[in-house]
């Protein structure tokens, strides 16, 4: 909460865009391992259009005309549930939040590969340390509506929270390998209408519908009027 009345909207909007940038190595080389392979071509393709004409992904220009590549987020925990390793204990860290044995590993893994890969100063503590918190930071803020929600809603937040986690996951997962899942059924009642959760992260912010404005009132038509009539002479 400190980060975000410290930090304005459009400065914590370019740390989030450029967190992605960052993190388009890790869904193109997992999108390559699940053979998605016009999902990696798209990441690499944001990745160098973000870190050229987006300033060092400052700016997300991918995914606006005439480029229009969402962003779509991708880990090794991904990877894993594709070729069959299931989610594991499932467990709630400091500055991870909602979590799974495997989810853990996976993000172990992505946060290790570019430093592995690019060498310095990737490679260095600090900046482990920094890209680490400032992904937790971001992820937290991002998550605030949904977690006021979940502790508004739900009679045992701790106890949804975990199946919402667990149930989206899977359905994810699932969605990998073109298999069917049933997400509506394992949702807790009180997320039923939530939003999917990213990999990676615990829950994520729900998307909010717009309100459906008030029907107009009917256009009254006007009196008519007699026909005048004009006398013969």
């Amino acid at each position: 909460m400190g980060y975000a009345k410290a930090a304005p909207k459009p400065l914590r909007q370019g740390v989030h865009n450029a967190l992605n940038n960052l993190s388009e190595p890790i869904n193109f080389v997992n999108s390559l391992l699940q053979f998605k392979i016009g999902r990696a071509v798209k990441s690499l393709g944001r990745f160098g259009i973000n870190s050229t004409i987006g300033v060092a992904g400052l700016i997300d220009v991918a995914k606006r005309k005439p480029f229009k590549l969402p962003y779509q987020r991708n880990g090794f925990a991904n990877t894993m549930g594709f070729y069959g390793i299931g989610a594991g204990p499932y467990m709630y860290l400091p500055l991870i939040g909602p979590t799974s044995t495997r989810d853990l590993v996976g993000r172990v893994l992505d946060l290790s590969l570019v430093p592995a890969v690019a060498g310095p100063p990737f490679n260095s503590p600090a900046y482990a340390l920094g890209t680490g918190i400032s992904r937790s930071l971001d992820d937290r803020v991002e998550l605030d509506e949904f977690l006021r929600r979940l502790r508004s809603e739900c009679t045992n937040p701790y106890a949804a929270e975990r199946d919402y986690y667990l149930a989206v996951r899977e359905a994810e997962i699932a969605a990998l390998r073109k298999r069917p899942f049933d997400l509506a059924s394992r949702l807790p009642a009180c997320l039923a209408e939530g939003p999917k959760v990213r990999v990676g992260q615990a829950v994520p912010p729900p998307d909010v519908a717009p309100t459906d404005p008030a029907p107009a009132a009917p256009a009254q038509e006007p009196p008519a009027q007699e026909p005048s009539v004009t006398p013969q002479m």
